[in-house]
């Protein structure tokens, strides 16, 4: 629920079977919720918690981009931040820490100095995995034309990504001349990296409707009822009752909770907060509001979560097709440069990293029915998305991709002499020289968006061989469609082919998001039968 403990690195033997020789590691992709942060919302003063914590050290050395209009160039203002609020007459006075700070105070739901040592950390782990121990990521990093980084609007995800990113290319790994990397963000009316209920209408109809079902089964059990003996004291006069709906809200009680337990003794709440079967329950009530629509509903996963797992999910079809649908698109320095246009000296995309939120880790594993343990995703929590290729030996290893040489392609084989066949040269090259039709505002070329049951034979082809599989906090999870006989690795169910992946995912994407966050306004918002996730 609130810090997470990192597992033990894998043992020599662990990594073996997770990373079998017969496949080859092609594409990773990283979704990773923020680290520790203060409360989204002050609560619980009348129990002695501060309204504003001093755990925001990076506040004390901000910079900005500022334009020098006399030298007709931008330079860096160097500046403090300090927080004003209301005081007792409403007149403006500082907001402090409880020992008085004045400085290194956050604001509401702000990454704290904790947050930012464990996605440092998490970092850290990340490189000793992908480039100390399997050697798929080069240990210096000349440039990020082969990395996919992306945060949503909020600020702490923005943060941990660079973070993150920092713990896995320290800057003594970088080149001297590292050029600055390109970070994608969104809108937020157009934002999919989290479930955006702010911005989508029907979404919120149906997140409205699996809340109150939850508050119509649990309000008046005997584990609200424990609740409410426990903390109702600190809830407001006017209602001093513990409920999902109550004021504030079950969900809002658990963040102040976990917020608290990651920091220190200065920002605690009184112990009765901290009872082991009271936050269980909480724990077990919140995860089936915020999550259980993912589980039941096609409509719910679609509109919460399908686009990003379509964006996923067309990231790798892309690097099988070697189009620069695997993320270059988005990430390349120049769209429309003669190198990319001619298909020389491209760079495929490797390894992303997504900073985003429990509420994205939660959806994309209830969507895919692989939300085991039914835990609410710690702070620092991560999904590992992998793609693997089968080995050829006439193919260059993983790693050599991300020191600038194109890939040979799996597909393109050798006869005996040595020499390729124009034939498959000629669908190598194909998706690259298609790149000079992608410009600003035409999506790149490729399969990714097309669904399952409308692709060709010759299309699906090119899915052969390709295997996904998924991690969360390094621990293998296994989607249970991909159980079939056809649909994994020999052996091992959890390497789901990327057809039977794709199948699976295309059944939640929706077409046109925007067009069905408007649609069904008034329709019934649960299904009369589960519509069960992960197939």
């Amino acid at each position: 629920m609130t810090t997470l403990t990192p597992r033990p690195p894998y043992t020599n033997d662990e990594l073996k079977k997770l990373y079998p020789p017969n496949l080859e590691l092609q594409l990773v992709q990283i979704l990773l919720r923020h680290g520790e942060r203060s409360p989204v919302s002050a609560r619980f003063q009348n129990a002695g918690l501060p309204a504003f914590w001093p755990y925001c050290s990076a506040v004390r050395q901000l910079k900005s981009a500022v334009l020098d209009r006399h030298h007709h160039q931008f330079s860096t203002f160097e500046w403090k931040r300090r927080l004003e609020t209301f005081g007792p007459q409403d007149d403006p006075v500082l907001a402090s820490g409880p020992a008085g700070e004045l400085d290194g105070v956050c604001d509401m739901g702000m990454l704290t100095d904790k947050g930012r040592e464990t996605t440092f950390d998490l970092g850290a782990r990340l490189r000793n995995l992908y480039i100390d121990r399997l050697h798929f990521l080069p240990p210096v990093l000349l440039n990020a034309d082969s990395l996919y980084l992306r945060a949503t609007p909020i600020p702490r995800a923005l943060d941990s990504v660079q973070e993150t990113f920092t713990g896995l290319y320290p800057a003594h790994t970088r080149a001297p001349a590292f050029p600055a990397p390109a970070i994608l963000t969104r809108a937020p009316g157009d934002e999919t990296l989290f479930p955006n209920d702010s911005n989508c209408r029907r979404f919120a109809a149906l997140s409205r409707a699996f809340a109150q079902r939850a508050a119509d089964r649990w309000n008046d059990t005997d584990d609200m009822a424990y609740l409410t003996k426990l903390l109702g004291k600190w809830m407001p006069d006017d209602s001093k009752r513990v409920a999902v709906d109550s004021r504030p809200r079950l969900s809002g009680i658990m963040d102040t909770i976990n917020s608290t337990l990651a920091h220190g003794p200065e920002t605690r709440l009184p112990k009765e907060f901290y009872d082991d079967k009271a936050r269980e329950i909480i724990e077990r009530i919140g995860v089936e509001e915020w999550f259980a629509g993912y589980k039941e509903s096609r409509e719910y996963r679609a509109l919460g979560i399908g686009g990003l797992m379509g964006d996923i999910v067309g990231r790798m079809v892309g690097s099988a097709e070697r189009s620069t649908a695997d993320g270059q698109y988005e990430v390349a320095r120049k769209l429309e440069s003669g190198a990319m246009r001619e298909g020389k000296g491209a760079t495929p995309i490797t390894f992303g990293l997504s900073g985003c939120h429990d509420t994205t880790l939660a959806a994309v594993l209830a969507s895919l029915g692989a939300y085991e343990d039914g835990k609410w995703p710690p702070y620092t929590s991560h999904i590992a998305i992998e793609m693997f290729r089968k080995a050829n030996p006439g193919t260059k290893s993983a790693n050599s991709q991300q020191q600038g040489y194109p890939t040979t392609p799996p597909s393109e084989s050798y006869n005996t002499s040595g020499s390729s066949s124009e034939a498959n040269k000629s669908s190598w090259f194909k998706p690259w020289l298609s790149w000079s039709s992608a410009k600003p505002g035409n999506p790149p070329p490729g399969i990714g968006r097309k669904r399952s049951e409308e692709l060709s034979a010759k299309e699906r082809a090119k899915l052969e061989d390709y295997y996904v599989r998924i991690r969360y906090n390094d621990e293998v999870v296994t989607v249970p469609g991909c159980r079939a006989p056809g649909k994994h690795l020999e052996g091992d169910e959890s390497f789901c082919t990327l057809d039977a992946f794709k199948a699976i995912v295309d059944k939640f994407v929706p077409r046109n998001w925007r067009q069905e966050c408007r649609n069904n306004l008034q329709a019934p918002a649960i299904p009369d039968k589960p519509e069960p996730a992960g197939y």
